[in-house]
């Protein structure tokens, strides 16, 4: 595996950040998380953008320019011989002093990483995802945007911990009001009366990519849908319900704290809005 390293493209075995890396001492960086189908990158530009506006949020100086970066993502794609996949893209502080301050990090580091993917079993996409409620919250934005993709995702972690520890595929993050505020990796939808709501940003979710997608195939599907405050109850008594993300894609929730939601199944909206995100994905995007 090929591995892009601050500039050049390297074996994975010299991929190596020190140990002096305050994006390894105190997970002060940022991330995207990119898929690539059929020889086209999906939404390159809409990650290349949202990772330059979480570096100005955390006065992070990427040293390259936007489509620097875009050519690097595709170079490294076709330096792993991929057509299908998933592209890792870090960017750290760099390396410094031990201590919090950022001023004797004089370099960020860049790393991409281009490679297979997958996040549940592909049975999943057929029959759906048990969904536990995490005792942990979501960090709240008052301390952290969640429109930050930080390389601190410990509150995310803790979450998908608990979730697997209860035998669940995905586990649900609440705000410190008892809202809706995402899953541990997803964003959430639900159907109610053939209504579509997801919760608002401002509940402490991402904007995610792949949430906006959905939401242009709602639009372009003529399925109604808005932003609301959702609580468990919500979800309990849904009619469906689905997640959205890079990774997990679209794939529907059966099933929350042992209550089956809708029939049990992934329902008629939610494979609809399957069926036409594989169509896009596969059709459109920056070619290889």
């Amino acid at each position: 595996m090929q591995i892009y390293f601050d500039g050049k493209l390297v074996p994975e075995e010299d991929a190596k950040v020190s140990v002096f890396d305050h994006g390894l001492l105190y997970g002060d960086g940022i991330f995207e998380g990119i898929r690539f189908y059929s020889d086209r990158v999906f939404k390159l530009k809409e990650h290349v953008d949202r990772l330059y506006d979480s570096a100005k949020a955390i006065l992070l100086e990427i040293p390259m320019s936007r489509e620097e970066m875009a050519t690097a993502i595709l170079e490294t794609i076709r330096a792993n011989g991929l057509s299908n996949g998933y592209v890792r893209l870090i960017v750290t502080r760099g390396k410094g002093n031990l201590g919090l301050s950022t001023v004797s990090c004089v370099k960020p580091s860049i790393i991409i990483i281009a490679a297979d993917i997958q996040l549940y079993d592909p049975e999943k996409y057929a029959t759906g995802l048990k969904v536990i409620t995490c005792a942990t919250r979501r960090t709240t934005p008052a301390s952290l945007s969640p429109m930050i993709k930080s390389l601190n995702y410990l509150n995310n972690v803790m979450g998908k911990m608990e979730a697997q520890a209860q035998g669940a595929e995905e586990g649900l993050m609440l705000n410190e009001q008892g809202f809706v505020a995402e899953c541990t990796g997803d964003n959430v939808f639900i159907v109610k009366n053939g209504l579509v709501i997801t919760p608002p940003v401002s509940a402490g979710s991402l904007r995610g990519i792949t949430r906006d997608t959905a939401i242009e195939i709602l639009e372009e599907l003529e399925i109604p849908w808005k932003e609301d405050n959702l609580t468990r109850y919500d979800l309990f008594t849904a009619d469906e319900c689905f997640l959205t993300g890079t990774a997990a894609e679209v794939i529907a929730a059966i099933e929350l704290d042992q209550r089956v939601i809708g029939d049990g199944k992934p329902g008629p909206i939610t494979e609809r809005c399957v069926t036409r995100y594989r169509e896009i994905v596969n059709s459109q995007g920056e070619p290889l």
